[in-house]
């Protein structure tokens, strides 16, 4: 049996080393803290959350609460620690965040056959005797991260700052079947491809006069960045002057509404997976608070009733374009000796990213037996992030949060009787 190295001990390294160590293999976890801090941490603990203390809905009317009860089923132990430390929050499941991580810490080093190692790690081991699980996140270091870049391919590893807000397909439907959002393609080049939301001229500085007001997100001193004119913000965009937008992401140019006329300005919709039960906002990406996007978004003709399966974010990011690197199982296509896991893959939160630790961890385990890894059913909220990250569209890929929309349709639908 080969050993399974992991490098990080965040919430997909832990669970990782957890479950790979459940099948008897000999695990290293790899952990540059205390030796080396990242801006972000304040501890040597595991897992310790830097942001919010919830892992979000327990709803089963949610998919990240689907997500939980999945983990829970395949004995998760950062959902089997986070309800020992729960805090109250309605139907969301937070934590007492010390404790959370510090229960963590000594789980992990409790168990005999995971060895912990305090070290930076600063280029990617290639021993054939073990299965590597790469899990270091998004503030992944210098050094190591040059190393995934080589080993990846220059193009295929990814520093983005940006990514714009996701609408589901079935809550803007209404205003696709009244023809308030039509479907087409710049001057009906190829075949239909965009919805879009056409705006007449009052829509449209309504709407720039309240993303001109929108109250906007503090950058950590450790996010602050130059913005790149590929990515910039759209309401920094819109500071520039009231029609810049027009002549930017909002142009109108080359479409021509249900009426056979030219809009003053259009917001596209682009499909976001290949279901097309997603779409997000082109050129939206933006540092407005969660709470202003969701009130100036639905200005938008056509979202009023917009259900967003991810708000934009602006803020430093390293992640994998994953459709050309990973597969569902979270190998790379390179050496299916060496997985990655959590926030570098490409998906989104704290849940998202121990479940895809989980998976990596069970893979790896089989592959250091001589066994097939496993490919969860994309029917499954797991299965689904894992399909999300093999087979989207690999040109304009950019993280995810779990949603609906990522899973396979069902052939018929489900009722409560």
């Amino acid at each position: 049996m080969k050993k399974v190295e992991i490098i990080g001990a965040g919430l997909s390294g832990v669970e990782a080393a957890y479950q790979a160590s459940k099948f008897g293999c000999d695990v290293v976890l790899y952990e540059m803290r205390p030796t080396k801090m990242t801006p972000a941490h304040k501890t040597s603990n595991f897992a310790e959350l830097v942001c919010s203390n919830s892992l979000r809905s327990s709803n089963l009317q949610n998919a990240v609460g689907i997500l939980k009860e999945e983990m829970r089923l395949l004995d998760s132990i950062i959902i089997s620690t986070a309800d020992q430390t729960r805090v109250p929050a309605g139907d969301a499941l937070a934590v007492d965040r010390e404790k959370f991580s510090k229960q963590l810490t000594e789980k992990i080093r409790s168990i005999k056959n995971i060895t912990v190692v305090e070290t930076e790690i600063k280029k990617i081991p290639r021993d054939s005797e073990s299965v590597l699980i790469i899990a270091t996140g998004p503030l992944t270091s210098g050094e190591l991260a040059e190393d995934i870049r080589k080993f990846t391919g220059e193009e295929y590893f990814y520093f983005y700052d940006a990514a714009a807000p996701i609408v589901t397909r079935e809550s803007i439907q209404p205003a696709i079947d009244s023809g308030k959002i039509f479907l087409a393609s710049r001057y009906d080049k190829g075949e239909p491809a965009y919805f879009n939301c056409p705006m007449n001229e009052e829509e449209y500085k309504h709407f720039y006069s309240e993303l001109m007001s929108g109250e906007k997100i503090e950058v950590h001193e450790f996010d602050q960045e130059k913005f790149f004119d590929g990515c910039l913000p759209i309401e920094e965009m819109a500071r520039r002057g009231e029609d810049v937008l027009r002549f930017g992401p909002m142009k109108p140019v080359g479409l021509r509404d249900s009426n056979d006329s030219i809009p003053h300005a259009v917001v596209q919709l682009r499909r976001e997976n290949a279901d097309a039960t997603l779409f997000n906002l082109v050129g939206f990406q933006t540092r407005l608070k969660w709470n202003e996007q969701r009130r100036i978004f639905r200005l938008i003709p056509g979202l009023e009733n917009a259900e967003f399966a991810r708000l934009g974010v602006m803020h430093r990011n390293t992640f994998l374009n994953a459709p050309r690197i990973l597969k569902s199982t979270y190998q790379t296509r390179i050496d299916d000796k060496i997985f990655f896991a959590g926030q570098i893959t490409g998906v989104e939160g704290y849940v998202e990213s121990s479940a895809s630790g989980l998976i990596a961890g069970i893979n790896a385990a089989r592959v250091a037996q001589d066994l097939d890894a496993l490919k969860f059913p994309a029917e499954t909220c797991i299965g689904a992030l894992g399909n999300y990250l093999e087979t989207a569209e690999s040109k304009n890929f950019q993280p995810m949060n779990v949603n609906f929309g990522l899973l396979s349709p069902l052939t018929e639908r489900v009722r409560k009787s």
